[in-house]
């Protein structure tokens, strides 16, 4: 009999934090290592928010359980937010709130999707995603896109990935890795589309707040009413208000689905942390001002490394328009010698980079993308300046 269960052995690591923690390991030991792996906020938490759960340690209130959905107070600020920032009208009954938007994740398709379920993905995708949804039970179909379509699906390849098994279609805009954004026309064609079909859509809005240019972020249930009651939202703190070990996100969708994810919730986690869901209530209850100050700063971050890796031969980085990554191809650099080896994948050349140049970023298989390479730019300039200099010398050696 095996020791661990089927279901779990299938389960891979997060390639992420596994890249982020090995920056981090060599960096307790005493290496100069430049980390771009981890999509982590570089800022502090905003003092407010700080301040807001300081008070709440000494709240004996906090100090119990509370309802496994949420704090009240915080699902109706959750509400308020919700249609204050994107438009989307809710009620606090349909707000679970969840111990990070990883939580929120699982129990989406752990509520929707049944044994054989099929969910489509499309790629390049973030690297729960599809263990999440296998966890389920369902089989992720992946939807290939690419830099010439500006890593956006279309209508017609949803269609041609559509069969009797599909349920859920997965939407992320901003995404994660590759920064796009997809333009309110296209939002809505898709929308269109899956309520059309009868398809459940899961919508990953964490990355809402940072858009930059004329890329405008869309919500898909505003974009189209109709399919509320088969939209699920995502979202959370952790990136807009750069509250990543906060663990606070939440979804949002129909009272049914709600409901039955708050009961999934009681038996596992119980309620999220009250002091973090009081740091959430001041951080989603306030305004917006030090979450323009970052936008602006990753901004000029996104200018800037996306200029010094297309100048690099053998690099192509198209201009993300959202989030705080950048995914340029690498296919360039492979198949040639780079420090005395020869790398033949990305994930090769990332094991490369780090071990010759002391520089940790994603390789593109982590989501579903070889031959691509992700970079956070949510690092200060100066790192981030060195590091990607570091690369060039290696890569030009």
């Amino acid at each position: 009999m095996a020791r661990i269960s089927q279901r779990i052995s299938s389960v891979t690591e997060s390639a992420t934090l596994a890249i982020d923690a090995k920056a981090k390991q060599l960096k307790a030991a005493g290496e100069d290592v430049i980390g771009f792996g981890a999509g982590e906020p570089d800022f502090a938490t905003p003092e407010h928010i700080v301040a807001a759960a300081v008070a709440a340690c000494h709240d004996a209130r906090n100090h119990r359980y509370t309802p496994a959905a949420g704090l009240p107070e915080l699902r109706e600020a959750v509400a308020a937010k919700t249609a204050r920032d994107s438009g989307y009208g809710v009620q606090a009954s349909q707000v679970l709130v969840t111990n990070g938007g990883k939580q929120a994740v699982e129990e989406a398709f752990a509520t929707l999707v049944d044994p054989g379920d099929e969910v489509l993905v499309p790629t390049p995708y973030w690297t729960t995603y599809p263990e999440a949804i296998r966890l389920a039970g369902g089989v992720p179909v992946e939807v290939p896109t690419s830099w010439q379509g500006g890593f956006r699906c279309t209508v017609d390849q949803l269609d041609a990935a559509l069969t009797a098994r599909t349920k859920v279609l997965l939407f992320v805009s901003p995404s994660n890795p590759t920064g796009a954004v997809y333009p309110p026309d296209e939002v809505e064609a898709i929308g269109r589309w899956a309520f059309a079909h009868g398809i459940w859509v899961v919508t990953d809005e964490i990355y809402e707040h940072l858009v930059y240019g004329d890329a405008r972020f869309t919500s898909m249930p505003v974009a189209v009413p109709e399919l509320a009651d088969t939209c699920v939202v995502l979202n959370g703190v952790a990136k807009t208000y750069a509250m990543t070990g906060w663990r606070v996100g939440w979804m949002i969708g129909p009272p049914d689905v709600v409901r039955a994810a708050a009961n999934l919730q009681s038996h596992s986690t119980s309620n999220v942390c009250n002091v973090a869901q009081r740091a959430a209530l001041a951080a989603v209850g306030g305004d917006l001002e030090a979450v323009a100050e970052m936008r602006a700063t990753y901004d000029r971050r996104r200018r800037t490394i996306v200029a010094m890796l297309n100048d690099i031969p053998g690099v192509h980085c198209p201009e993300p328009d959202g989030a705080f990554y950048a995914f340029p191809s690498v296919e360039g650099l492979l198949g040639r010698p780079v420090a005395g080896s020869v790398p033949s994948t990305s994930l090769e050349l990332a094991a490369l980079v780090l071990e010759e140049a002391r520089v940790a970023f994603v390789p593109g298989e982590a989501f579903g993308a070889p031959g691509y390479a992700r970079f956070s730019y949510a690092l200060a300039d100066e790192p981030m300046v060195e590091g990607i200099t570091r690369i060039a010398k290696l890569v030009g050696s």
